[in-house]
């Protein structure tokens, strides 16, 4: 009979005391060797059938993630009624209406789709960006961005860095006590998502955001504005005792 492995490696070994095989690890590559030899493949066909059953089996899951992955890398997140699942079908739709134009000598098929999926996205967004500053009073928004943009900026300086981490844990924390309301916590929560990604935000116009959320929680400027001011209050009331003991006595009413 054979020795018994050493506890510690008993997960290495199976009952009969041999070597377990690891399971290969998979590739988090989607748009490999094999997609782009598929999609040459799928040109030369000319059967329905059989197109059909090469693109559903080795090109549209590749097509997908680049759309997926182009979406969230530069945040293509200017949308009217689309979702952004709805948003991905609709630009792998398109891509699908453009592989004829592919041939091998313009290059990798990875970067000739992608840069079509980022042209098309990039008017897409301009588009409805244009839609959002239109619905919008420009003059309203002005004067609450400037309350919103005090905040935002404060928050993005390096020496403020950690007190907005604890600002935005506490209207976290407390959201629905702060805002009861059902629309005003929704709006706090939409706003409030804008401050986690506060470091992201200088590829966006602000203003933008600002409509994009009026946009997304169907709400009026003015319920906006009153969701802000509060935003404001509560910052000040905060940084005050911040200044005064520092961030122990404010992690205690976190």
């Amino acid at each position: 009979m054979k020795n018994k492995p050493k506890d510690k490696d008993s997960e290495l070994y199976t009952k009969r005391g041999t070597l377990r095989k690891r399971k290969p690890k998979k590739s988090n590559i989607y748009f490999t060797e094999e997609t782009e030899d598929a999609i040459l493949e799928y040109l030369t066909l000319e059967d329905p059938t059989e197109r059909n059953k090469i693109y559903n089996e080795k090109i549209d899951y590749a097509f997908h993630k680049l759309v997926e992955n182009i979406i969230h890398t530069f945040k293509f997140y200017y949308m009217e009624d689309n979702t952004i699942a709805e948003l991905q079908h609709e630009v792998v739709a398109f891509l699908l209406s453009k592989m004829h134009l592919y041939r091998k000598d313009k290059g990798k098929a990875y970067s000739y789709f992608g840069t079509i999926t980022k042209r098309y996205l990039i008017v897409y967004n301009d588009k409805n960006y244009t839609k959002l500053k239109e619905k919008a009073d420009l003059v309203e928004v002005d004067s609450d961005k400037r309350i919103f943009n005090d905040i935002m900026s404060e928050g993005k300086a390096k020496d403020l860095s950690n007190f907005m981490d604890l600002f935005v844990s506490y209207i976290d924390k407390h959201l629905y006590k702060l805002f009861p309301k059902a629309q005003d916590s929704k709006v706090a929560d939409s706003l409030l998502e804008l401050f986690k990604k506060r470091e992201e935000l200088d590829i966006f116009n602000k203003k933008a955001l600002f409509i994009y959320t009026r946009e997304m929680t169907n709400v009026t400027t003015p319920q906006i504005t009153k969701i802000i001011k509060k935003f404001k209050e509560i910052y000040k009331k905060l940084f005050n005792i911040y200044y005064r003991d520092g961030d122990v006595y404010i992690n205690k009413i976190i």
